[in-house]
């Protein structure tokens, strides 16, 4: 019988390596299973290699107009797939396998239903290649733009595991929680975004045009050197500034814009900004919140489709979207590397809530990690929930008291001279 060679994830969370004996790599990947065991790598030994070699030799029967992959190159120009768009592929691909459809077909199916033009190109070419002998990861990096290192790995882990449709399934509600996380932020942030564009825009119009006018009015009626309460002088003497000098006004926004480009593509200056974000007062525990989940739902979703442990940081920390936090995982890659558990390392870093701390520990503990960290995922997305509500709660009556401290000193320093006219003409 044919040998396979195998690497899979025991319940702890570590890495098994070793071989075994089965009638095909599919009884292989079950018998793995049937140990709690999630085979992240499972191929032919020996003859059985020989066989699967000869199989994917150039005389074997391909589509018309496909290429083997060793003669496939990376289009730098492929197109992009978007967010909405791929996790709607990646839950009706799930769809379609768990309903017996082969792979080549299902991707055909859904290039035929696309209606977008870059995702049905993608889908074109990844059934070509698969056709052409290549796996179905394989054909996924040929397109970098469109699938990231997370989405590749479990893909992997899939197709090493028999479970395809249920590793797309995962993903796709990984995908759906993330843009709905990110969608509630961002739907927070867009009123006082509006809100303070308007009120700038209303300042500026009053700066230009309506204390220009009083200013004539005060030297006419009051003469040139008849003398302005402070408050008025500072307010006339910024409208001045805004006509005469108003490329000044221009020139520093751009360079403050300019400099934070620079700043964040400097290693330091992108760590100092992370964490200012990660410790600023108001949005601070927002952010934190937000790349809590966001490493908690990831390796969580990772490590349950059977992606090792030390790759599935490795990946969490390119996606963590936050240098600060993205240091201490690697520190956390690190340790666990020479043999530590996730917890005492974690804790070490002093980024990350006692809460988590502990639940992971629990879930080391028990076996249980994946399907702990699926539950740290849930209560911090609720906290981030409740977060942007109070704190979209507290921005508007914020705003609307500077607004009106701006507002009513404008009109405060046009009127005090107007008494000073009334009362001469009196």
């Amino acid at each position: 019988m044919p040998q396979y060679m195998y690497t899979a994830m025991d319940g702890n969370g570590k890495e098994q390596k070793g071989k075994l004996t089965a009638a095909s790599e599919e009884e292989a990947a079950a018998e793995l299973k049937n140990k709690g065991w999630f085979p992240t790598m499972l191929k032919p030994i020996g003859a059985a290699a020989k066989a699967a070699k000869d199989a994917k030799k150039p005389g074997a029967k391909k589509k018309k107009g496909g290429s083997s992959l060793m003669n496939m190159n990376i289009s730098l120009g492929a197109p992009a797939i978007k967010r909405k768009d791929l996790t709607i592929m990646t839950r009706q691909l799930a769809i379609l396998l768990s309903a017996g459809l082969p792979l080549i077909r299902s991707l055909r199916t859904l290039e035929k239903q696309a209606k977008n033009v870059s995702l049905r190109q993608v889908l074109s070419k990844t059934a070509d290649t698969v056709e052409s002998g290549a796996t179905f990861a394989e054909a996924l990096s040929q397109h970098p733009k469109s699938f990231d290192k997370l989405y590749l790995n479990m893909v992997r882990a899939g197709e090493a595991s028999g479970a395809m449709e249920i590793i797309l399934d995962r993903l796709a509600s990984f995908m759906e929680k993330s843009a709905r996380i990110a969608g509630k932020v961002k739907s927070a942030m867009i009123y006082p975004s509006v809100v303070l564009t308007i009120a700038i825009g209303a300042i500026i119009g009053l700066m230009i045009f309506i204390v220009p006018n009083f200013q004539k009015i005060f030297k006419e009626l009051l003469g040139p050197d008849e003398p302005l309460p402070g408050i008025t002088m500072f307010i006339m003497h910024i409208s001045e500034t805004l006509l005469s000098q108003w490329y000044m006004y221009v020139g520093g926004v751009a360079a403050i814009v300019v400099l934070y480009q620079i700043i964040v593509r400097i290693p330091i200056g992108k760590w100092g900004v992370d964490w200012v974000k990660y410790n600023m007062p108001l949005f601070g525990p927002i952010v934190a919140k937000t790349v809590v989940a966001r490493f908690s739902r990831t390796l969580g979703t990772l490590m349950a489709s059977g992606v090792p442990v030390l790759n599935a940081l490795a990946i969490v920390k390119e996606t963590s979207g936050n240098d600060v936090v993205a240091g201490a995982i690697q520190k956390v890659h690190d340790a666990v590397k020479e043999g530590e558990g996730i917890a005492p390392p974690l804790s070490a870093t002093h980024v990350f809530p006692e809460m988590v701390i502990s639940m992971v520990e629990v879930g080391e503990e028990t076996g249980k990690l994946p399907e702990m960290l699926d539950k740290i995922a849930n209560t911090y997305e609720e906290e981030v929930d409740n977060a942007v509500s109070a704190l979209t709660s507290l921005i508007e009556p914020l705003m609307i008291v500077a607004l009106a401290v701006i507002v009513g000193s404008i009109v405060v320093a046009l009127f005090l001279p107007l008494v000073k006219i009334i009362e001469k003409l009196s």
